[in-house]
């Protein structure tokens, strides 16, 4: 056979190995490796499939003097082209053992080039550890393969005439069609993954656009309302031909074809594959109207994919989406995109239990702050109060009265945002009341600007702290003490301040901030609350001097109560 023909029949063999190259740069295993992700079965995998391409490669080989003309060195070097060494000289050595039991004077040498090429290419992928190897160097490496292979040949054949003949004849088409083949395999490949890539970039664009536009409404939860707004949503940036989300018992939303009766209210239950998605909380996709289970006939739904909602491990709904043309049925692709559409909404729903947890934990603090100040008046005040019935009779009158207005106020705003006047009021009843039970060893002056009084400030903000100049800087002298309540505002924010001339302490004032002792919860508590609503600009801040006295200093934005209840309701 002349070099012109074998060369030819060669060409007309490598096309096979270049279609294997087309199939295998499709599957999911290719991903993986190209993430460097491969378990160890993909790897047992990866060496069959590719020892195969080159077992195939040597079984279409041509029959040329007690040997073979192959292609068997494409499915080697393309192996450590994509893998690596380790994996090329895997491949090597089960192709290469093939081709010894084949038999014939060429079989030593055979096997030890299979071997050769495997981790020769394997040696030039460690250079391209984050980019595939280019056809331009593939079709190099294969060059340099075959020459290598023929010169084992005449190294190890015997006879070395029979082995020179051999070479002189095969190493021209050899070298040629095998690096050719092994360059269009790389290309192949290469190119399979430039398109992954780009398509995985339009959908990551298209996911963010969405995670932009719904992150505001499941900020409230997976309600009807928020379904509703992101199924549109979800419409808008995709060519789902339907949409729809549910919880674990109903439809909440659906948008799209035949919305007439898979609609809210509408649809009569879930369909069969979103109950079997729900159930096992996998990925389902249905290939036909018989799998998505509609019962209405001539149902123009052809295929489906539904992906389970979850907060960590609790299914609490589904994500579907439906194509109406029968040819366009659900891919790699869209299992991707209806996946990462899926994990980020389980997200933002879970951050938004989180916050819900937190508010509850929150107002379990306000309840416990409660629970701490009013046996602490009951008491006390029901005393003075019991004293006073037969000496001042109006006074205790008047007193009752106050002591009704602090726990009507207290079961009413508890952890509200409330106007600084409503709050006033609470602080103006606790103050006469403390006037009352301390007699003369308690004088309290105040200067409030009435411009401030119709801003928001969270209820129960200024009673503990002048509890606390009380109790902690007052009480403890026995000529008790005096304290001053100041309320302003600037550009931006009101202030308070709350002086008192008691014992005062020499401690880190952020000690009692950030660290409380028991039963020292008072400030701490104020403080984070603050700080938790408005950010860190904002809270108190803590001076005191032994014997002198102490000044706390309470900072909130100037925000109306209203407002504040808006940014809340929108999320901002």
């Amino acid at each position: 056979m002349s070099i012109e023909v074998l060369l030819f029949e060669m060409i007309k063999r490598i096309s096979m190995a270049v279609v294997l190259g087309l199939i295998v740069s499709q599957m999911r295993l290719f991903d993986r490796l190209i993430a460097h992700k491969l378990s160890a079965g993909d790897k047992i995998i990866f060496v069959l499939l590719f020892s195969s391409i080159a077992i195939a490669g040597t079984y279409a080989g041509i029959p040329i003097d007690d040997a073979l003309a192959n292609s068997r060195m494409v499915g080697i070097m393309a192996a450590g082209l994509i893998a690596g060494p380790f994996m090329g000289s895997a491949v090597g050595i089960v192709s290469g053992i093939h081709r010894y039991s084949l038999g014939g004077f060429t079989a030593l040498a055979c096997a030890i080039s299979s071997i050769v090429e495997g981790v020769l290419a394997g040696i030039v992928q460690k250079y391209y550890k984050r980019t595939p190897v280019p056809w331009t160097v593939a079709l190099v490496v294969g060059f340099v393969g075959e020459v290598v292979q023929m010169a084992i040949i005449l190294l190890v054949a015997q006879p070395f005439e029979q082995a020179y003949i051999l070479v002189s004849d095969i190493a021209i088409p050899m070298i040629i069609a095998n690096s050719l083949g092994l360059s269009l395999f790389i290309k192949i490949t290469k190119d399979s993954l430039h398109q992954r890539e780009i398509q995985k970039a339009s959908q990551n664009q298209n996911i963010l656009a969405i995670a932009r536009e719904t992150v505001r409404y499941f900020r409230t939860g997976l309600t009807p309302e928020s379904a509703a707004a992101v199924v549109r949503i979800i419409k808008k940036h995709s060519l789902y031909d339907a949409v729809s989300i549910t919880d674990t018992a109903h439809v909440l939303a659906y948008i799209g074809a035949e919305v007439e009766h898979h609609a809210p209210g509408v649809a009569a239950h879930l369909t069969n594959v979103t109950l079997d998605s729900l159930k096992s909380g996998t990925i389902h996709i249905a290939y036909s109207p018989q799998e998505i289970g509609c019962t209405v006939p001539n149902c123009s739904l052809k295929s489906a994919i539904v992906v389970p909602l979850m907060i960590k491990s609790r299914i609490i709904g589904s994500l579907k989406m439906y194509y109406t043309d029968p040819n366009h049925v659900p891919d790699a692709s869209d299992v991707a995109f209806a996946q990462g559409l899926a994990d980020l909404f389980s997200t933002q729903l879970e951050l938004t239990e989180i916050d819900r947890q937190q508010q509850i934990t929150e107002a379990a603090k306000m309840q416990a702050l409660h629970a701490q100040i009013n046996p602490h008046f009951l008491f006390n005040t029901l005393n003075t109060i019991s004293s006073l019935i037969r000496t001042n009779p109006e006074q205790a009158r008047r007193l009752l009265i106050k002591f009704s207005q602090m726990f009507r106020f207290t079961l009413q705003y508890n952890g509200r945002v409330i106007s600084i006047e409503k709050e006033w009021e609470q602080v103006m009843a606790f103050v006469e009341i403390s006037i009352a039970r301390h007699g003369d060893k308690l004088f309290v002056t105040h200067n409030i600007s009435p411009e401030i009084f119709s801003y928001g400030i969270p209820s129960l903000t200024l009673q503990p702290i002048i509890e606390n100049a009380i109790k902690h800087g007052l009480q403890p002298r026995e000529v008790g003490g005096s304290i001053a309540i100041e309320g302003y505002m600037t550009d931006t924010d009101i202030i308070f301040t709350v002086t008192d001339d008691g014992v005062g302490f020499d401690r880190d004032p952020s000690y009692y901030l950030e660290h409380p002792p028991q039963g020292h919860i008072g400030l701490s508590n104020v403080h984070r609350r603050l700080y938790g609503l408005y950010g860190p600009k904002y809270g108190l801040s803590v001076t005191s001097t032994p014997e002198e006295g102490t000044i706390v200093t309470i900072k909130i934005p100037k925000i109306s109560p209203e407002e504040y209840a808006s940014s809340t309701t929108d999320g901002n």
